[in-house]
């Protein structure tokens, strides 16, 4: 895991893409995701998400990195008009699919989200994006000022994600990795990883990805600088799955570290004036 210089961002972003076309293969049929589940009827949404971005029925939202979409479609049950957008392709040929399958209104959009402002010219009442979206942003600013572009006054913009503190952390001891800036640095890190998050014994054929650090400063200060109001910043002392070994799954569902030392997971909610 160490930066690499000396390469375009397309080049980063491409190799990211046709990572999560292979991710999208894992992920389709892993427990992790347990999508017979949500076919069946479950909710992907997390208590807290629910409630801290409020009411959705009849308002309209974009879901920015939406991977497959369980989310989005999860918020479409709720009867919100959903917008899906992801770089990969494959995911979205399968949220394409799984919204077809349970008769459900939403669209979705295969775009690098730094294109959105050119293939898509809307505003929305909400635009959302959570867990494991802010890795792959190489530019913090441009991508809330896009969150920003895409809402109407008044509209919710709504955040969470791992803390970046846990970006720092080792997955194989309980230690700081020094080898990893907690601050923003222009090269990101390369990463080889043949398996996935999720746990599952298959291998992606695509092992290579690249990922960006952002500080909690900056992606505050990337919100306030896309010209919203910050309502809340919440710190939680939990995970949603086993970011690292020695978490322990509690009776919630949520992963913690003993004794609870350190936030895991933020979030962010802010208003357009």
């Amino acid at each position: 895991m160490t930066p690499q210089p000396g390469t375009g961002i397309d080049t980063f972003i491409e190799a990211n893409r046709q990572n999560w076309n292979d991710r999208t293969r894992l992920h389709a049929r892993s427990a992790f995701y347990d999508l017979d589940g949500f076919l069946a009827g479950r909710s992907s949404i997390g208590t807290h998400e629910h409630a801290e971005v409020g009411p959705v029925h009849g308002k309209r939202l974009l879901h920015m990195q939406c991977h497959f979409g369980m989310d989005t479609l999860s918020w479409a049950r709720l009867g919100a008009t959903v917008t899906g957008v992801d770089i990969a392709d494959e995911a979205i040929t399968l949220a394409q699919s799984l919204a077809c399958q349970l008769d459900l209104p939403a669209r979705f959009l295969r775009t690098n989200i730094y294109d959105l402002p050119q293939v898509l010219d809307e505003s929305f009442d909400i635009v959302y994006a959570t867990y494991g979206v802010l890795c792959w942003i190489p530019d913090i600013t441009q991508w809330a000022q896009i969150a920003a572009r895409h809402l109407d006054s008044g509209g919710v913009f709504y955040l969470a994600d791992g803390h970046p503190l846990t970006g720092i952390l080792r997955d194989d001891q309980p230690e700081l990795d020094t080898g990893i800036s907690y601050f923003h640095r222009q090269e990101p890190m390369r990463f080889e990883q043949h398996g996935s998050y999720t746990g599952d014994t298959d291998t992606l054929n695509q092992p290579v990805c690249y990922e960006w650090q952002h500080s909690l400063s900056e992606i505050i200060t990337a919100v306030l600088a896309a010209g919203l109001r910050i309502d809340f910043v919440h710190e939680f002392d939990w995970a949603t799955y086993q970011r690292l070994p020695q978490m322990q799954q509690e009776p919630d569902g949520r992963w913690r570290l003993p004794g609870n030392p350190l936030p895991l997971t933020f979030s962010i909610r802010a208003t357009k004036p």
